[in-house]
């Protein structure tokens, strides 16, 4: 049974991972780039959905259904499927961002028909393995009815209709964890950019933390927001508002006048919270957290901004989002987070695994562990996930069940 439930975490996360790869609108533009069918990404998200939501309920009915129980496994084979493509297009989008700086003006007609064939050859397998993962998916979603397995309590198929939209759960300012690992060199930059002298004529200055899904932006930022260098920055106001995908000009001024006051505001007039909230800031230099932000619309950021531009000189927002089109529609400065490397992701995922310090690693489970970390690719959301799930897990079965 604890083999089956390890499995379910490790499905979960990867899930959730995928998910996350899926929005990343640096992904679409892959796309459109490479002239690639645009539907086959809304496609794997529908099917991606389809197939969380009937997670939960797998998970339960798989410890007494063995049929259930080989369904998971199928399901799991095809999320790695479609997270190995996925990590083989970001690789691809990482490797071209490095070299095309390094790009010949001119290339030979020789050289410029290999590397054509090249980016053809390359694409018509991507469009090959996708199809092959969606096929999959879709004969697995389709099998819901014969195994009697329902959608989770909150999964809507309206949500699910191809758009990439936030999953994520409110924040608020308070730090989760004590200790973040991997990001102390983003971590003093942000904060270093924060308390600077340097005077913005566009008051206020942003600065976005950009980065696809899970990979900690928020947590960095509210280490950033806590740190006693900001505390001592002496802000006049410090301010935590979680945006997300919902983005309504009325209601974000009206959370941010919120957050500022301490106060339920019922205004339901833009121009009485905007009176409002530039009476608060007038004068006085503030810090502002817009936390997970997906507004590509410089004029609905700008009815936004109009009123922030009445605080003093150095205030501050630091801005965290998925997608680089947000920080330039926000005139933002960019601090891009990158995925840890291989001795952060260890130590995120061994604080998790032996936060009770009831379990002791011997040399097959660091094995087995640092291959289990291997397959979260630098991610601190599914090392956290499988972690957590793991601190229970002694047998080295259920730890190698991970990799199976």
């Amino acid at each position: 049974m604890a083999a089956e439930l390890v499995g379910g975490a490790l499905l979960s996360a990867f899930l959730q991972v995928a998910l996350e790869r899926l929005a990343s609108p640096q992904l679409l533009d892959f796309f459109r780039r490479r002239k690639l069918d645009e539907k086959l990404l809304d496609n794997l998200n529908i099917k991606l959905y389809s197939i969380n939501a009937l997670a939960d309920d797998a998970e339960l009915k798989q410890l007494t259904d063995p049929h259930v129980n080989a369904w998971l496994v199928a399901v799991k084979e095809a999320v790695f499927d479609a997270e190995d493509l996925l990590g083989e297009i970001d690789y691809e989008l990482t490797r071209g961002q490095v070299e095309a700086p390094y790009e010949p003006q001119t290339f030979t007609s020789k050289v410029s028909d290999f590397v054509d064939s090249t980016l053809t050859s390359f694409n018509k397998k991507i469009e090959s393995e996708m199809k092959e993962v969606l096929e999959k998916l879709e004969y697995l979603a389709k099998e819901k009815d014969a195994l009697g397995l329902k959608r989770g309590t909150y999964s809507d198929d309206n949500d699910r209709s191809g758009s990439r939209v936030s999953q994520k759960l409110p924040s608020s300012s308070l730090v989760a964890e004590s200790v973040i690992y991997g990001r102390d060199a983003d971590k003093g930059i942000i904060i270093n950019w924060l308390i600077s002298e340097t005077d913005n004529p566009n008051q206020p200055s942003i600065l976005s933390i950009v980065g696809m899904g899970g990979l900690g932006k928020t947590t960095l930022a509210q280490h950033v927001f806590s740190d006693p260098k900001i505390e001592d920055a002496k802000f006049d106001i410090k301010a935590w508002v979680c945006v997300s995908d919902h983005f309504h000009v009325l209601t974000v001024t009206r959370t941010i006048l919120e957050a500022i006051t301490n106060q339920k505001d019922d205004s339901g007039n833009l121009e009485m919270v905007h009176k409002k909230l530039k009476e608060k800031l007038l004068g006085k230099r503030f810090l502002l957290v817009l936390d997970d932000v997906w507004n590509e619309r410089p004029a609905e950021w700008e009815a936004v901004r109009t009123p922030l531009s009445y605080g003093a000189p150095r205030s501050r927002i630091l801005v965290t989002t998925r997608n680089e089109k947000v920080a330039s529609s926000m005139r933002s400065e960019v601090h891009l987070l990158k995925q840890l490397g291989e001795d952060e992701c260890w130590k995120v995922f061994e604080n998790h695994a032996l936060k009770d310090g009831d379990l002791e690693l011997n040399d097959e489970l660091m094995k087995v562990g640092r291959r289990i970390v291997e397959k979260c690719k630098g991610l601190p959301l599914a090392l956290k996930t499988i972690g957590c799930v793991l601190s229970t897990k002694s047998s080295i079965s259920d730890w190698k069940n991970i990799l199976e």
